[in-house]
């Protein structure tokens, strides 16, 4: 692993008795970039995922984090990274200010009062900070879920099919704080199975497919696997998401709503 791979994973292997999930995955992960495990369901993404955060053994191969083997170093591991996975870990009893609180006093930091409030902040949640959790819609939720992941400020996230169940407007918020947290510097490993979120978040991309990697690269590179597109001279027609966004607006209004009581 180079000084600027902070993520290395040679050879892995893994089997359920007869079912063969890995067989034999290499890939590396740059500092500071977001590295996208694309594949269908059942591809081996979480399996990758559950190796690389010490809850899984690998049958075969080698995988380090921050230059620390997972296998023989598995204390370090967790101390370096976060696991996000595909339901958000939050507890709605409380509100999104008192879930970031207990988080930060269960690693004994210093002053979790502030830190929750500086997350509250990055993350646009100050509004609802006091607000039962359980009155939070589900992009809500899951950037509640990064933020608390984020305690700590570990180098290495993992963010296990983060928009799973989300409506398009909450994908949308969910992307906006994984691009925020890869410019802060921090490595995002993502696995989804949406091409659109890939095309959108990542700086590589790799396609895992019957437990081997088929491709690795960055959005250019994969699209110059296929041949050049012609030029054609269509109609621009709006996306769904183009009409979705308008008509709701950036904040969940629709232009009607936001209009209403303007008339004299």
């Amino acid at each position: 692993m180079t000084a600027q791979n902070v993520i290395h994973v040679q050879g892995l292997e893994k089997s359920y008795k007869q079912l063969q999930v890995l067989r034999g995955v290499d890939f590396d992960v740059a500092r500071g970039s977001i590295f996208a495990l694309l594949g269908s369901n059942g591809a081996g993404k979480t399996t990758v995922v559950k190796i690389l955060s010490t809850l899984l053994k690998a049958d075969a191969g080698t995988a380090s984090v921050n230059g620390l083997d997972v296998a023989t170093h598995p204390a370090n591991v967790r101390e370096s990274i976060s696991l996000t996975g595909q339901f958000a870990a939050v507890d709605e009893i409380l509100s999104g200010r008192e879930n970031l609180v207990l988080v930060a006093r269960l690693r004994h930091l210093k002053d979790p009062g502030k830190i929750a409030d500086d997350l509250l902040e990055r993350f646009s949640l100050t509004d609802a900070g006091a607000r039962k959790v359980s009155t939070y819609s589900g992009g809500m939720r899951r950037r509640l879920d990064i933020a608390m992941s984020l305690i700590g400020n570990p180098p290495v996230i993992f963010l296990d099919e983060p928009t799973t169940g989300l409506d398009p407007q909450a994908r949308i918020e969910v992307w906006q704080a994984v691009k925020e947290l890869a410019g802060r510097g921090t490595t995002v490993l993502l696995t989804t199975q949406y091409l659109d979120e890939a095309e959108q978040l990542a700086d590589r991309i790799a396609i895992l497919h019957e437990g081997r990697i088929i491709v690795n690269g960055t959005l250019t590179e994969l699209k110059q696997l296929l041949p050049p597109a012609k030029v054609e001279y269509v109609e621009k027609q709006p996306t769904l998401e183009d009409v979705f966004l308008t008509l709701v607006g950036a904040n969940g209004k629709n232009s009607h709503d936001r209009n209403a009581g303007t008339d004299a």
